[in-house]
């Protein structure tokens, strides 16, 4: 850990409660928060029956950070990945199909992407915004389903893009990848990805 950060902890949790963990250093500064409308992003929240996890244009609320400080601490055996592309792996629970993750298909890109259903602000004290800062962006913005919030992020800058590839080759430089939850020692999923198709 980052011991020159606040830790600050939020809890991870499914709907049902069967599935439970830990974000740790959790800080507007420590990671990236943005919306995607990406299609894939859609088609996991409708394969899953939870259209709920999107906002009224079709994006998803996603909080960027290195992998290696978040843990599972109940309900592993619940987690289950979908796979719509050769690149990413899509996390949600058995128990109650609740979307968890996205991380790469490979262990040694050292990043999760937590989607705020999995996030419980609330318990932790703090509003979504104040753990995790506003939005700073929003992408894939030409596949939403509707109009925009008033309230929308901007469009990535190139600013976005520098601080995202400082960050990404930081936590690899520091070991901050490991240990993903996501993933066994060996680098494998700890379970076998499902391959579905876009609709």
């Amino acid at each position: 850990m980052d011991e020159r950060a606040p830790a600050i902890e939020i809890p991870l949790r499914c709907r049902c409660g069967r599935t439970r963990g830990m974000a740790y250093i959790v800080l507007p500064h420590a990671g990236l928060r943005f919306f995607c409308y990406c299609k894939d992003c859609q088609a996991f929240a409708n394969f899953l029956k939870r259209p709920d996890i999107l906002n009224s244009a079709g994006g998803t609320d996603i909080f960027y950070m290195p992998a290696g400080r978040v843990t599972i601490t109940e309900g592993k055996d619940q987690l289950r990945c979908l796979r719509l592309s050769d690149k990413i792996l899509r996390w949600h629970t058995a128990c109650c199909s609740t979307p968890a993750a996205n991380t790469a298909a490979t262990a040694r890109f050292p990043v999760v992407a937590i989607i705020h259903s999995f996030m419980d602000t609330d318990a932790a004290g703090l509003s979504r915004d104040q753990a995790l800062g506003p939005a700073l962006c929003r992408i894939f913005e030409q596949s939403a389903t509707g109009p925009l919030p008033p309230d929308a992020p901007p469009l990535p800058s190139f600013r976005f893009f520098v601080r995202r590839g400082r960050f990404v080759i930081g936590w690899w430089l520091r070991d901050l990848g490991r240990p993903n939850p996501f993933f066994n020692e060996q680098g494998a999923p700890i379970t076998q990805p499902h391959l579905i198709q876009k609709i």
